[in-house]
């Protein structure tokens, strides 16, 4: 089944954020000496883990409850032990930001495709006279 135009448009013209609540930054919890399943999703969440970038993911269930509810919640000494070894180290978190260290690359594209017209204008302007 085709999308006829009016559709097409207003699909190319949705922003790329996600709704509420997919667009709602996470902080990263503090260390704490008995962490939950909550700490840990939040560490994923925040981009800590270096494998994602820092959002809230919705999810049907929350980490762990599949655990507890077949009776074998995760020890907080097992909680704490995947907080650690699963936090990136900072070289790896700063790579997985999608702003990055290029800020700057985007902004000379666009600079440079807009001045390739004026320039072209310009030289057949002053060499057509």
């Amino acid at each position: 089944m085709a999308l006829d135009n009016d559709a097409e448009a207003s699909m190319a013209m949705q922003s790329e954020t996600p709704p509420a609540p997919g667009n709602l930054a996470v902080e990263t919890p503090p260390d704490s000496d008995k962490p939950t399943t909550a700490m840990l999703k939040a560490d994923i969440d925040s981009g800590r883990t270096g494998d994602k970038i820092s959002h809230y993911d919705v999810g049907l269930s929350q980490l762990g409850t599949d655990d507890e509810a077949a009776g074998n919640a995760p020890s907080h000494e097992r909680i704490a032990l995947a907080r650690k070894t699963e936090a990136a180290s900072p070289r790896v978190r700063k790579s997985s930001k999608p702003e990055g260290h290029n800020t700057w690359i985007m902004p000379l594209f666009i600079g440079f495709a807009a001045m390739v017209p004026v320039v072209v204008g310009v030289s057949l302007f002053v060499f057509n006279r």
